[in-house]
């Protein structure tokens, strides 16, 4: 129960329909489309749309989607794999030959084909009620009429100038009058505009098959981009069959690897031989054990996790039980572990993650993202798309599952996830922040069901995580409890910026009621109606 002599927010009740977003624009905008008489489906495309115009630097339509959707809310969870894939000509000798070691995340090399337009076409035509067009049309408004930065997108953005002033098209759209705008500023975006609404007139084809294809990829070319035109031709959304683990009684779902979504069930499968709900959640213990699963699960993660369709990953296997109990035998209460080999530190990235439950009680967990903010920092001059660079997701060795090949995809980040109680949907959730999100959703699927936090307070606790060899934890986090972590042997540093940013809807099937909440570390909210 949330103490009202403290700040924070109370969660958002509702019955017709609820959405939670990290811009008030865009969950107003999925509340409308609901109104509208629209799907939740309808309402989480249009929504992740909006995002790309209020929230460039986190997403946009020339990144990728992950999605999770319960029709109804009950029965089978459907998975749509949105992530894009190398260029057809992107072998690894290529790189080899020229001894480039490792992707540079801010080259052509890093841009995949993106794939968020195809997917959000496909979920629209398979589940929606709404075609491309009238989702995109409030997000099309936005980049041409502007709409005022919000505080958190205007702080990040302010640091980001370095980045912006490489390309001259980033420059001029990204930093108006030559720096970043400030919070209140209206920004705008003419140029995606356009792209927008030669989308919404032909739908997809006219973004792989058209001139927004070829504009793309003629800017990628003279970069020194090994992308054609047929790559973005054939590029394909594919429907896959959620990844489950059960934690206290209840099933969490993940999209399969090339996905992260198995490291976080790596992590509950560890987390749940221990009587968390005992713990101080903001305790040293609690965290202790949190950031040595962390550090198991992303050992396997980067040993492992990889296109399915090019490699063979062992899902099975990391998700048994009898893995689960070998790696627990080596967490120490008193200690760190010493044997585990860390893989280099990818980068990390800003993401949007929403979630959309309507009357009928379609429930959709969604992700968009373009990797680093403002993805790769290439925007090719007459379209106006920010393009991903998920291809620095990829290693250069022939000789592990996650070398760069042509048509391939790359471990990603971004992950929806979604929490049954038997064959009922409870709790589309999502944390976004790259490399934290599989700790995220470990944390807070914790915090609602092992200490019954509601899922307002369960974004709100404080968070650690543990990553490139030390165990960040946020300014919240008590002096005693940093104390003991380093006496653990942790080395404890505060975080440059806050741990990730979420969204959560908690479905109450007993009284008919939504219960929504959303990040405080971000500009956004929940609604219902």
């Amino acid at each position: 129960m949330r103490d009202f002599q403290l700040p924070g927010r109370s969660t958002v009740h509702a019955c017709n329909g609820m959405a939670a977003t990290s811009h008030p624009l865009a969950t107003l905008a999925a509340i409308n489309v609901l109104q509208d008489g629209g799907n939740a489906v309808d309402a989480a495309v249009t929504a992740s749309a909006v995002l790309c115009a209020v929230e460039a630097k986190s997403t946009g339509i020339g990144g990728d989607c992950f999605i999770l959707y319960v029709p109804g809310g009950q029965g089978k969870v459907i998975g749509l794999n949105g992530s894009g894939r190398a260029p057809e000509k992107s072998g690894a000798e290529w790189f080899v030959e020229r001894n480039i070691k490792k992707i540079d995340p801010r080259s052509p090399h890093s841009v995949t084909i993106p794939g968020a337009i195809h997917a959000w076409d496909r979920i629209l035509q398979d589940y929606g009620t709404r075609d491309l067009g009238y989702c995109l049309r409030p997000a099309i408004e936005y980049c041409e009429q502007g709409t005022p930065v919000s505080p958190r997108t205007a702080s990040d953005w302010s640091g980001l100038v370095d980045l912006l002033r490489i390309d001259p098209t980033a420059r001029r759209i990204f930093l108006p009058g030559g720096k970043p705008p400030t919070v209140g500023d209206i920004h705008r975006q003419p140029e995606l505009a356009n792209t927008m609404r030669k989308i919404a007139k032909s739908g997809a084809d006219a973004f792989y098959k058209g001139p927004v294809a070829k504009e793309i990829v003629t800017y990628l070319r003279k970069l020194g981009g090994l992308h054609t035109l047929d790559d973005f031709a054939n590029h394909r959304t594919d429907y896959v069959a959620p990844i489950k683990t059960q934690y206290r009684g209840h099933n969490v779902f993940q999209i399969p690897p090339n996905g992260q979504g198995l490291t976080a069930l790596i992590m509950l499968n560890i987390m749940a031989g221990y009587d968390i709900a005992s713990l101080d959640p903001s305790g040293a213990k609690r965290f202790h054990i949190e950031a040595e699963a962390a550090r198991i699960a992303y050992q396997a993660r980067d040993a492992f996790i990889a296109d399915p369709q090019h490699s063979n990953v062992p899902v099975r296997k990391l998700l048994s039980k009898t893995f689960a109990d070998i790696q627990r035998r080596r967490i120490r209460p008193r200690s760190i572990i010493t044997d585990i080999e860390e893989g280099e530190a990818l980068p990390h990235s800003t993401t949007v993650y929403l979630n959309v439950v309507d009357r009928d009680l379609n429930t959709i967990s969604f992700i968009n993202s373009t990797f680093l903010s403002f993805g790769s920092g290439l925007i090719s001059p007459n379209t106006g798309v920010v393009l991903q660079n998920r291809g620095a997701g990829f290693v250069v060795d022939p000789s592990h599952p996650n070398c760069i090949a042509p048509s391939k995809r790359p471990l990603h980040t971004i992950i929806p996830g979604m929490v049954m109680k038997g064959h009922r949907a409870v709790m589309p959730y999502g944390v976004m922040g790259a490399q934290y999100q599989p700790t995220g959703h470990a944390h807070v699927v914790s915090n609602v069901l092992d200490y019954g936090m509601d899922v307002q307070e369960a974004l709100d606790c404080p968070r650690g995580f543990y990553y490139d060899g030390r165990l960040q934890v946020e300014r919240s986090v008590s002096r005693d409890t940093v104390h003991k972590l380093r006496k653990i042997g942790h080395k404890v540093i505060e975080p440059p910026l806050p741990l990730g940013g979420g969204q959560a809807i908690w479905i109450d099937w007993k009284r008919g009621t939504l219960i929504g909440g959303s990040e405080p570390r971000k500009d956004g909210c929940a609604l219902g109606y």
